[in-house]
This record gives C-alpha cells, structure tokens and sequence, in this order.
C-alpha cells in the first residue's frame, strides 16, 4: 500500500477535500449565529379575533431566540399553540429579516361535560366561552364522534324548526337529545337517524295536536314511539 503513489495520492485528496468541507461548515455555522443576520420583526398574517396580542408579544420576547437562519420554526409554532384559544399555527421566515405568523384560531361549537369547549372539528380545548352554545356530553375520546352525530341530527330535526341544546351519549353508547322547546327525545344505540325521521315526519300531525305539552319521547320502537305526558304515556 505505501508504495502505490496513485493510492495514496487519491486518499491525501479525500482527506484534504474532507478537512475543507468540515471547515466550510464550521464557517458558515459561525457566519450565520453572527449578529449581522437578526431578526427585526415578527408579522401576523392576520389580527385574531379571541387571542389577546399581548400573549403573542409575551411569546416572542421570552421564547423566540437565535436570528433568522437559525431561529427554530418548530419550537416556535409548539410555543404558539400553547396559547388559549389557539388550534394552529403556522411559522414561516420571510426574507429578509422577519418571520411570518399566521394563527388559527379555535371555534367554539359547544361546551363539553360542562368544564371543557368543542370546536368545529370535534377536538376538545380549554376555555370559556359566554356564546350561547349547545351542551355535548359524552365519555372521553367521544367529542368527534358527538360533534358528528350533532350535525347529522341538526340537519334531520330542520323541518321541526328545533334547535339541539343538549345532546348526550352515554357510558352503553345510547343517544339523548333534548331540544330548545323543552322536548328529550330517546333515540337508543342503533339507527338513530332513521328513528328521528319517522319522528319528524309524523310530529306535525301526533303531538302537536296534544292538548298538554309533550316533555318526552321514547324512539327505541320499531314501528313508533312513546310519548310521556305528565300522568301517564300516550
């Protein structure tokens, strides 16, 4: 080996362009932690509307450090989705010296269990919310699950012209919905929206002939339902 010129000649040439790279990367590690490379501002993409500003100025004076190459755009955005009433956050640098801020904010749909707020897309989050919003109860892990039959019986319950304020799954997985005129209806643990719409289509015609208000409604029969007047069952 140490008499073959070539062979030699061509490791002496992978050592020194080896030796060249780690120094070109050392350098240019060093060039851009310079102080020359800082960053001036940090831009919403737009105003939010629930999250105070002054939460977001509090994240990037105490938490958003290094300049703008080596900022870290993931911690960033983790710092960000910290905030109340935050969901998402993208964090983008944007040349020359600023990075960009875009905030997606979350959407309250309705509160769950009584402690906790459902947005839009069926995740739950913490948080306070003075709207008047409908009541979903269920067990853990079920929110996307009660927010999808939400909307699915909302849309069925239109032609009643009533509105859902609570509606509630239970530990055995059977559905409840109590409606904004006061009525509870039972709709069970299998085809719910089926027993919904024999409901609705014959409400006009069944209870609202009813000289006294009905309060309850058990749609857990195969061919009807029962209704609970006080005193007795219709």
């Amino acid at each position: 080996m140490w008499d073959n010129v070539p062979l030699l000649r061509n490791i002496a040439n992978a050592l020194f362009g080896l030796s060249l790279l780690l120094v070109l990367y050392g350098t240019a590690r060093y060039v851009l932690r310079l102080p020359v490379f800082p960053l001036r501002t940090v831009e919403l993409a737009q105003a939010p509307q629930r999250v105070p500003v002054e939460l977001l100025e509090k994240v990037v004076h105490e938490q958003v450090s290094g300049n703008f190459f080596t900022v870290d755009l993931e911690q960033t955005r983790q710092d960000f989705e910290k905030l109340p009433w935050v969901r998402k956050v993208s964090v983008r640098r944007k040349f020359p010296w600023s990075l960009q801020v875009e905030v997606e904010e979350q959407v309250a749909l309705a509160h769950w269990n009584g402690k906790e707020l459902v947005n839009t897309h069926g995740e739950v989050f913490a948080g306070v919310s003075e709207q008047a919003l409908p009541d979903f109860i269920g067990q853990p892990d079920t929110s996307a699950q009660v927010t999808q039959m939400y909307g699915e019986l909302s849309a069925t319950l239109q032609p009643m012209k009533q509105q859902i304020v609570q509606i509630s799954l239970s530990p055995r997985f059977a559905w409840q919905v109590r409606l904004d005129s006061g009525l509870v209806l039972e709709l069970g643990r299998e085809e719910m929206q089926q027993r919904l719409a024999r409901f609705v289509k014959v409400y006009p015609y069944s209870l609202t002939t009813l000289a006294r208000p009905v309060k309850h409604v058990d749609l857990r029969y195969r061919n009807g339902f029962a209704a609970y007047l006080p005193g007795g069952i219709v």
